[in-house]
C-alpha cells in the first residue's frame, strides 16, 4: 500500500519507511513557530523544566504580529519578553517593528518554510505552510516548548481527504472561494484531524497567494493540516528566496485516502461566510442586501499581493461612502511595498481607506478595527465567530478580496459587477 504525501513527510521524519493513519509517531521538526501571545506562554513552561538552550536557535521564530504596533502595556511587556528571552539563547529570527509582518505571510517571504518541511507553530493557522508542500500545523504552547527543546514532537498521522479539482475558474473566483465552498459543504468538522490534500487541473492554475488562502483555511473545517504538491507554480515562488535543500514528496498513485471528493470550480461563484461560523457559506448574490460598518481587507488569509491587486482593481477611482470603515493591512513589509510602487495604496487612499500597518490586529478582535455592539464587518480573515473581531453583539461576514472591495464601495455586501 502507498502512502499520501503527508504520511511520507511524517514518515521521513520519523525515519520509518511507512507510517499509517492512526499511528503515534515522534518526528523531527524542521521550524518551531510563536508569536507575541503565544511565545510568552511557552517561554514560561520553558522556565518551568528549566531547560538551558533550545535544539538549534536557527530553527526557531518569533513574530510578534497579533497585537503591534503595542496596543498596550501588556503587549508591549510581552514583547519585551520574547526579545529578552531571544537575546538570551541566541535565537536570530525575531521579528518585531518595521520588519514585521504577519506571521504566515512573512515567512513563506522570507524562505523560512521549504517543502517536505515538518513545521509546528503556536498559532492554528500555522497549516498555510502547507501550500509549499510542508506538513505545517498548529500546537499548544506546552507543545511548542517541547519542540523548541527537543527538535522533536510526537503526532497521530492523520487520514487524508484527497480533494480533486477541475474545470475553468470564473472571472474574480479565487483559493479563497474555494476553501469557503468546501467548508460550507463539509462543514467546521468535516476534515476533523485529517489532512486536507488538493489537486487536480484547476488547483494547479492557482497561483502561490490562492494556495496559501486555501492551506490557511483548512484548519476551519477542523483539519489537522492542508497540503498541495509541489509543482512548477512551486518552484517559481521559492527561486532565490533560500540556499537550504530541500526535498519533494508526492502521494503514491494507490495511496489510500478517507475520502475523495471531486470538484468542478466552475460552479463555484463568489462566496460569503455569515455569522456565526465560517461554514455558514452562501452565495454573495443572497446578500446583497447586508448594509456593513467596517470592512477589512488583509489578514494571514488574504493580506497578499494579489488581494491587494485584485481591490485596487475595483476600488480605483472610487469613494468608500460615509459612515463605513474600510482598512487595508499589507500582510507584510514587503507586500507594502510592492503595494506602493504598483500604485495599489494611492488607490486605497484616495478611496478613503485606513492603511494599516502589518498586523493580525483586528482579526482577533485586537486593536486596529475592533467592532462596537451591533456592529457588522466583513473581512477577507479567516474565522466569523460569536465576538471574534470585537463585542460579542457584533458581527462578522467572511469574503475574498473581490467582494470585500465592492462591499467597501458600495456600504453593504455586494458583487464586484455592481461596482463597475
Amino acid at each position: 500500500m502507498g502512502m499520501t504525501i503527508t504520511e511520507k513527510i511524517l514518515a521521513y521524519h520519523s525515519g520509518k519507511k511507512y507510517v499509517e493513519p492512526g499511528e503515534i509517531i515522534e518526528a523531527k521538526i524542521d521550524l518551531a513557530l510563536a508569536n507575541d501571545i503565544t511565545a510568552p506562554l511557552s517561554i514560561e513552561e520553558f522556565e518551568k523544566v528549566k531547560a538551558e538552550k533550545v535544539f538549534d536557535p536557527d530553527k526557531i521564530v518569533f513574530v510578534l504580529d497579533h497585537f503591534t504596533p503595542n496596543k498596550d502595556v501588556q503587549a508591549a511587556e510581552n514583547c519585551q519578553k520574547v526579545k529578552e528571552f531571544a537575546r538570551r539563547l541566541g535565537i536570530r529570527n525575531v521579528y518585531d517593528g518595521g520588519v514585521c509582518g504577519i506571521e504566515h505571510a512573512l515567512l513563506p517571504e522570507l524562505g523560512l518554510v521549504m517543502p517536505g518541511d515538518v513545521v509546528i507553530g503556536a498559532d492554528s493557522h500555522t497549516c498555510t505552510y502547507g501550500a509549499l508542500g510542508a506538513f505545517a500545523t498548529g500546537v499548544g504552547s506546552t507543545d511548542l516548548t517541547f519542540g523548541m527543546v527537543t527538535g522533536r514532537l510526537w503526532f497521530k498521522v492523520p487520514e487524508t481527504i484527497r480533494f480533486v479539482c477541475h474545470g475553468k475558474w470564473r472571472k474574480w473566483v479565487t483559493g479563497k472561494d474555494l476553501i469557503l465552498h468546501i467548508i460550507g459543504m463539509i462543514g467546521v468538522d468535516g476534515a476533523l484531524y485529517s489532512a486536507m490534500e488538493f489537486v487536480g487541473d484547476a488547483i494547479y492554475e492557482l497561483s502561490m497567494d490562492s494556495r496559501f488562502s486555501v492551506a490557511n483555511m483548512s484548519v476551519e473545517a477542523g483539519a489537522k493540516n492542508g497540503i498541495f504538491h509541489v509543482d512548477d507554480v512551486t518552484l517559481n515562488y521559492l527561486k532565490d528566496k533560500t540556499k537550504r535543500g530541500f526535498k519533494i514528496f508526492g502521494s503514491d498513485p494507490d495511496a489510500n485516502y478517507k475520502e475523495v471528493i471531486h470538484l468542478d470550480v466552475g460552479k463555484i461563484g463568489l462566496q460569503v461566510a455569515c455569522p456565526h461560523l465560517p461554514s455558514n457559506v452562501k452565495d454573495v448574490e443572497e446578500l446583497t442586501n447586508i448594509s456593513l460598518d467596517q470592512v477589512v481587507i488583509g489578514s494571514c488569509t488574504n493580506g497578499r499581493l494579489e488581494d491587494l491587486k485584485i481591490a485596487a482593481e475595483i476600488m480605483k477611482g472610487k469613494k468608500i461612502p460615509y459612515g463605513l470603515r474600510c482598512i487595508i493591512i499589507p500582510a507584510t513589509p514587503g507586500i507594502y511595498l510592492e503595494a506602493l510602487k504598483k500604485g495599489y495604496v494611492q488607490v486605497f487612499l484616495e478611496a478613503g481607506c485606513v492603511i494599516s500597518p502589518p498586523t493580525c490586529g483586528p482579526c482577533l478582535g485586537g486593536h486596529m478595527g475592533v467592532l462596537a455592539k451591533n456592529e457588522r464587518a466583513l473581512a477577507t480573515t479567516n474565522r466569523n465567530f460569536i465576538g471574534r473581531m470585537g463585542h460579542p453583539e457584533s458581527e462578522v461576514y467572511l469574503s475574498g478580496p473581490a467582494v470585500a472591495a465592492a462591499s467597501a464601495i458600495m456600504g453593504r455586501i455586494a458583487h464586484p459587477e455592481e461596482v463597475s
